[in-house]
């Protein structure tokens, strides 16, 4: 028998850059088991069409073979590409002539593109904090610097941005480009305000800076009178690289996502892409353009706000009637999730999770969306994929199972 080959000895370096998602590490935990799972971001599968979705498949099998199952431009598909511009047109988004759209497998892809095109060893890349804990992972793996900028109830805060700014170029440091999830925030709902989305840019202007704006929840707004216009809408000098994705809005299943930007810039992701994966699946762009045509996904988006609203309002009443005294979190205007943040920093969510998942619930952590190491104890809760029966059930027994820590703490 010949002796096992020690594959770690020739790993590279950059290996150990690639970290396990804690979101799907834990979806593997609990699946198959009786959980309520306020963990990873998943749709409601009641808000699949899946019957239109079924018969659009048949007819682009039928009608676009030949085409919908070959190859297609790195790019993607142009047709698919121009519905797709008039789909963000219709959704608020500007586009000026220099801009170019590349379809991605994901949107996920695109943070890992931006990353590769992007960021040199060293570079200074800045974020909110917290932050998308995949984009955290997605730029780690090109190891810059990440500095965090906190935000409040209307987002990152600019004028600590621009002071980070100054302090960095005093050092410096190269800025590559600033991330931010402006509406519905992941993680903790937040939606940046129309006077710091403006001062936003004035900054990045002022800095010369990119910003990369990752939109995927705006399509989720459940309150009035909230802001959702897109910071490339009001970029006027071609510095917003903005990201979407049809995972939330119509099934992640199809792995459909997209990048919008500079031309040149566009031009290098797409090569850069074709060592990735040589173009996303033609077939899926196909049926999600046809989705569009025929106003699937308008019709999808509405059920899901609609079911979505009904789910955050149960979470909302659940976490004032149960949830420990002291225990902060942000009303989130739209989108998918609510951050708490625990009375006592002594406790880490992280070691209580097993805890919670053998009294029937699972969460988060939170301190894997912080770039700056601290959020300890802090808790990320998804609203759309729990039933509502479950909601109120599970944040009891969450909230019976931080208490149980806190008095044990205080060694009550």
């Amino acid at each position: 028998m010949f002796p096992l080959v020690r594959i770690e000895r020739l790993l590279a370096s950059r290996a150990d850059m690639f970290r396990a998602s804690e979101v799907r590490e834990l979806l593997k935990l609990t699946e198959g088991k009786k959980i309520i799972s306020f963990a990873g971001g998943l749709p409601d599968p009641k808000v699949f069409p899946k019957k239109e979705l079924a018969e659009i498949a048949s007819y682009v099998i039928r009608e676009h073979g030949d085409k919908s199952l070959q190859y297609c431009p790195t790019k993607g598909v142009t047709e698919f590409r121009n519905v797709l511009r008039e789909f963000l047109r219709r959704s608020g988004v500007s586009l000026s002539s220099n801009d170019d759209v590349m379809v991605t497998t994901g949107s996920q892809q695109a943070l890992d593109l931006i990353s590769r095109v992007l960021i040199e060893r060293g570079d200074e890349v800045i974020v909110e904090l917290p932050t998308y804990l995949a984009a955290l992972n997605a730029f780690r793996l090109s190891r810059p610097s990440i500095t965090g900028v906190p935000m409040d109830e209307n987002g990152m805060i600019t004028d600590v941005l621009e002071e980070e700014i100054k302090r960095l170029k005093w050092l410096g440091r190269q800025i590559k480009f600033i991330y931010t999830v402006p509406v519905a925030h992941n993680p903790t709902g937040i939606t940046m305000s129309l006077e710091r989305k403006k001062h936003l840019l004035e900054i990045a202007s002022k800095y010369d800076v990119l910003i990369i704006e990752d939109n995927p929840y705006s399509y989720f707004i459940y309150d009035e009178d909230v802001d959702v216009t897109p910071i490339k809408t009001l970029d006027k000098e071609g510095r917003v690289i903005y990201m979407g994705t049809f995972s939330k809005i119509l099934a992640p299943g199809l792995r459909i996502g997209w990048v919008v930007g500079d031309r040149l810039l566009i031009d290098y992701l797409e090569r850069a892409k074709q060592v990735a994966d040589l173009h996303t699946p033609t077939l899926t762009q196909y049926i999600a353009m046809e989705a569009i045509k025929r106003g699937v996904v308008d019709i999808a988006i509405d059920r899901a706000r609609r079911i979505y609203k009904v789910k955050r309002d149960l979470m909302l009443k659940a976490l004032s009637t149960y949830m420990v005294k002291g225990t902060k979190w942000v009303r989130p205007a739209g989108g998918l999730f609510i951050l708490l943040w625990l009375p006592s920093y002594d406790v880490d969510t992280k070691k209580l999770l097993p805890e919670a998942i053998k009294e029937g619930v699972a969460y988060v952590p939170g301190a894997s969306f912080f770039a700056n190491g601290m959020g300890w104890n802090t808790i990320r809760l998804n609203f759309s994929f729990p039933k509502p029966e479950e909601i109120e059930e599970g944040i009891k027994i969450l909230s019976n199972v931080i208490r149980r820590k806190l008095n044990t703490r205080a060694g009550i």
